[in-house]
């Protein structure tokens, strides 16, 4: 059973109890870093806000049968107060519980359903191969996101292409797609950008990132690029877990030279993810 599998199982058995991603990751067998990627890649959704809505879904569904005292609604869902609830429950649905309650129905109201894993490895991996990253200066267009939401990252390609090549101080022509600055909440920053000697020249609006020198596991993405995520997931759910290696707090990224045609998606390119041992 893959960490994600693992992670979902504990959830839908304790979302009504206080849970953390310390303990989530703990039953999955992997670290915290490991699984705000693995999960948020996988389902896309981030761990917490996942764990969140599932509660909040089924305390609605309860309270469009009639629930009668919504005090009890909120304690089973794992909210102390009644006002800590209704304050989440209007983040989530944009009504109040008390609202839902009266219109006896959850048509609509956009809920989280149980989420289902596919055993079956979505994407078969070539053996990575191991490399000692050397530092890097990172340079480009940036963008937040959270896993939810990534349809802007091959809007910010788009920007940041006429760009290459032209790059005050960009070292060789390997184009990057850096992911870092992620969180417990499965935000993150991604930078469509290329190697530079420096920063000093750099136009305003361009970001910026130093990597240091890190372990990596390469491993290469031969479809087109749209199917990427099926790469990650079984890089996270299938050879992470079974490699004798760790997820490390660094920044995996996209490695893309002369071979990837950016006008087709086609061409491969490689996935260099962070590993310790």
């Amino acid at each position: 059973m893959n960490p994600v599998t693992k992670a979902l199982w504990f959830i839908e058995s304790h979302f009504a109890t206080e849970i953390t991603l310390a303990e989530i990751a703990d039953v999955a067998g992997v670290s915290h870093f490991h699984m705000v990627r693995a999960f948020g890649t996988t389902t896309g959704h981030a761990v917490m806000r996942y764990v969140r809505a599932r509660r909040l879904s089924e305390a609605a569904k309860v309270l469009a049968r009639g629930a009668p005292d919504i005090l009890t609604v909120a304690l089973d869902a794992g909210y102390n107060s009644h006002e800590a609830f209704t304050r989440a429950f209007r983040d989530q649905f944009d009504l109040t519980p008390d609202q839902v309650r009266a219109g006896g129905s959850v048509e609509n109201l956009h809920l989280t359903e149980a989420f289902t894993m596919d055993e079956t490895p979505s994407t078969t991996l070539r053996a990575p191969r191991m490399e000692n990253g050397r530092a890097l200066l990172i340079a480009g267009l940036g963008g937040h996101f959270d896993f939810e939401h990534t349809g802007g990252i091959p809007g910010l390609w788009q920007r940041f292409h006429p760009h290459i090549g032209n790059v005050p101080g960009q070292v060789g022509t390997i184009a990057y797609g850096v992911c870092h600055n992620t969180d417990e909440a499965g935000n993150f920053d991604y930078i469509a950008g290329v190697e530079v000697a420096d920063f000093a020249a750099l136009p305003k609006d361009f970001s910026r990132l130093r990597l240091a020198e890190q372990l990596y596991a390469v491993f290469t993405h031969d479809q087109h690029v749209s199917t990427i995520r099926g790469t990650f997931m079984a890089i996270f759910n299938d050879w992470l877990p079974n490699s004798g290696y760790h997820s490390a707090d660094a920044a995996p990224f996209e490695r893309y030279d002369e071979r990837f045609d950016g006008r087709t998606g086609m061409g491969g390119f490689e996935i260099w993810i962070p590993v310790k041992a």
